[in-house]
């Protein structure tokens, strides 16, 4: 069963099909707590891999700009950056991305089974990435008022699996989201939200949905980013990326739940 297009006036009062997911404007509450979880996900490995890797799992912006350095200025590896991370973390996030969007033109992008399957699948990707991060990890958290020792973030073997399975994990993640064609929320990139936000012509109307969007989606992002850096200083990467693996449970758990499209009703011309 193909996926339908989000509810507009033209669908028929028919049962929903329990196989096909939309984010219905007839429920927003579950729309807007699923969409916050989504952009708290990629917020908590950054949080991580940036101060432990020295790139992004998420951001891949930061990435290419990073990548480009390495290019022009070599002897800058290993001072500001690493190139194998960079390049680890770009590659796995545009193989996710390929990947997943391309299955999710044959398969259909907004599946339930499809989705479900998908963040299953990121959360194991994360769990292993904190597993790898538990047994080594040099860092040290600053629990308990003591120092905090970061990770030099070398590229060894265990560090390189770490990126690309939460980069993976992200690619996968974002190319999800686009599916839902929600141009407000991105829930990787802050810049376009912000710049829409500002020049929004109804900026300060009493009700707007797509600025109430962005400014939901910048909140997340930000108390996303911060509660990570908060665990990663108590507790630890290993803690912080367990934290981002049970939110992308929850997130498939809400999948399930979520109320179905309703298919198309067929028009006298198309079943003519």
């Amino acid at each position: 069963m193909k996926l339908s297009e989000p509810p507009s006036s033209s669908r028929s009062s028919s049962s929903s099909s329990p196989s096909v997911l939309a984010f219905k404007a007839s429920n927003p509450p579950c729309l807007s707590l699923l969409w916050k979880l989504l952009t708290h996900d990629p917020s908590f490995p950054d949080a991580v891999s940036f101060p432990d890797f020295h790139c992004f799992a998420s951001n891949q912006t930061g990435n290419t700009v990073f990548l480009m350095l390495a290019i022009v200025l070599p002897e800058a590896n290993g001072v500001m950056f690493y190139t194998a991370n960079i390049a680890v973390a770009l590659g796995f996030f545009l193989a996710a991305a390929w990947l997943t969007g391309q299955l999710g033109h044959i398969i259909g992008a907004r599946r339930r089974s499809w989705l479900v399957f998908c963040n299953l699948v990121q959360t194991c990707l994360v769990s292993a990435a904190a597993a790898l991060q538990y047994t080594h990890s040099s860092s040290q958290h600053g629990g308990g008022g003591g120092p905090l020792v970061l990770d030099t973030g070398a590229p060894t073997a265990s560090t390189l699996w770490s990126i690309g399975l939460l980069a993976f994990a992200a690619g996968s993640q974002v190319v999800q989201a686009r599916a839902f064609r929600m141009t407000e929320i991105t829930t990787a990139m802050a810049t376009a939200a912000w710049v829409d936000l500002l020049i929004d012509r109804e900026l300060l109307a009493l009700r707007n949905r797509g600025r109430n969007r962005r400014i939901g989606f910048l909140v997340a992002l930000v108390l996303g980013t911060l509660a990570g850096a908060f665990v990663f200083r108590r507790l630890g990467s290993p803690a912080a990326l367990a934290i981002s693996a049970a939110g992308k449970l929850l997130v498939t758990v809400m999948y399930l739940f979520n109320p179905a499209d309703r298919p198309k009703a067929e028009s006298p011309e198309d079943s003519a």
